[in-house]
């Protein structure tokens, strides 16, 4: 079962449909007891950086989130899922991410003449091989939807780069931990590919740690 993490951020609804497509089961929750049970875990959201860390700390979900990711199991973020892992955002100020990979989250500068939010299709650059994007081209086209943008610490975790004025880090891989700025869910063909990946990614690690019992 994969635990879509609901923290009254908005879009949570919309990925646990993409999920059920692909054929995954999937429960909404935002209790600690059942995400311990789940075999993968996602963090969606649309939302304010300082309003999601409240609601996560108002849950109970912080210290549950971080055992989940330290006990092996897949987890993805997407969005303000992906902002939420690092440790702080230019969006407010002060407030403490969940600092599970290095860096921080930044406006786009307001002087490019380009409109903030970025809203809309860009294409992605692979840096590196990562089976989230298996079976994707070069250049395959994804859907975004931010004012506030990824610069990862670690270039080796680095998954996807997208232009926007200026190069940034889309998407972030390190072991079980991956993480989009763009939405897959919203994404057609090319995020359906991706989710599919995330779940057959899922589906083999539960396999194996069955296996080595």
């Amino acid at each position: 079962m994969i635990a879509v993490i609901d923290y009254d951020a908005g879009n949570i609804r919309n990925v646990e449909k993409a999920l059920q497509f692909i054929g995954c089961e999937t429960c909404v929750t935002r209790d600690p007891a059942v995400l311990r049970q789940a075999s993968a875990a996602v963090l969606p959201g649309v939302g304010a950086f300082g309003d999601a860390m409240a609601s996560l700390t108002r849950s109970g979900l912080i210290g549950p989130i971080c055992d989940f990711v330290a006990s092996g199991r897949l987890f993805l973020g997407i969005c303000l899922g992906l902002q939420l892992l690092f440790a702080e955002s230019e969006e407010s100020p002060g407030v403490k991410g969940l600092n599970l990979l290095p860096g921080k989250v930044v406006r786009f500068p307001s002087d490019m003449g380009l409109k903030i939010p970025h809203i809309g299709w860009n294409s992605l650059h692979f840096p590196k091989s990562s089976p989230l994007f298996a079976g994707l081209p070069e250049d395959a086209y994804v859907y975004f939807v931010h004012s506030y943008y990824l610069q990862c610490d670690d270039n080796e975790a680095v998954a996807a780069i997208a232009e926007y004025g200026l190069p940034f880090h889309a998407a972030v891989a390190k072991g079980n931990l991956l993480a989009t700025q763009f939405h897959p869910e919203k994404s057609g063909g090319t995020g359906l590919t991706i989710l599919r990946n995330f779940a057959g990614l899922a589906r083999d690690a539960r396999v194996q740690k069955e296996g080595s019992c």
